[in-house]
């Protein structure tokens, strides 16, 4: 225990730093992932069968191969066209990697959707984009929020490979610790320890959030 707590004490600016640049990255990455899936969800539903089938190849891609083989191909392969910084290299990865489970979330949250509403906008005169953003997707967005906040904790677990990048997070502050204590199982306990109280708090904010809408949405069919 004493060992721990010297590690814990000795490391608390660079992993309070370290926690910083994880929620950075988690935060960067879901937002860009929510834009992909976002894209990807209206190939899925869309009635072109070439769109179907791109949505639909690069998400079984995504899901059947593991997330630290997409980091390095996608990591690598960006820096062959352009040269980013690790954090960006590294947050565009994991974005095109939770994009995948994102449009999933969206497009079950849209088709989940009454479709007479859709039909009740369009005789109205309102066109089918116009449809979509002013009626359907604000209801879907508002039923994707649980699972989105699911999706953001996960998100924030997978950054520890970004420290293979180089990227100064939790994970990649306790290789270089540990490089330098030579105690690797406290070090690593240090930052698990870390990486637990996170998902604690976000969980619980889930958790709250997730109630208040289901509040309110029985409120509302009251």
């Amino acid at each position: 225990m004493t060992d721990i707590y010297g590690i814990f004490t000795e490391n608390f600016l660079a992993f309070m730093e370290a926690t910083i640049v994880t929620l950075k990255l988690t935060s960067v990455s879901l937002l860009l992932a929510m834009i992909i899936g976002l894209v990807f969800a209206f190939f899925k539903i869309s009635r072109n069968y070439f769109l179907q089938n791109i949505a639909n190849l690069y998400i079984t891609l995504v899901r059947g191969t593991p997330l630290v083989v997409q980091l390095m191909f996608l990591y690598f392969g960006i820096i062959k066209l352009v040269v980013l910084p690790a954090f960006w290299a590294g947050s565009l990865a994991l974005a095109i990697h939770a994009g995948a489970y994102i449009a999933e979330i969206f497009r079950g949250a849209i088709q989940s959707i009454n479709q007479g509403q859709m039909e009740a906008a369009r005789s109205l005169g309102m066109s089918y984009p116009l449809s979509m953003r002013r009626i359907i997707l604000p209801q879907a967005f508002r039923r994707a929020i649980p699972p989105l906040g699911n999706q953001f904790i996960i998100g924030l677990k997978d950054s520890s490979l970004v420290a293979y990048l180089g990227v100064p997070e939790i994970y990649g502050t306790a290789l270089y610790a540990q490089a330098e204590n030579f105690q690797p199982f406290e070090t690593y306990l240090v930052a698990g320890l870390y990486y637990l109280v996170l998902v604690i708090i976000f969980s619980f904010l889930v958790n709250k959030l997730e109630a208040k809408l289901n509040v309110e949405q029985n409120g509302g069919n009251a």
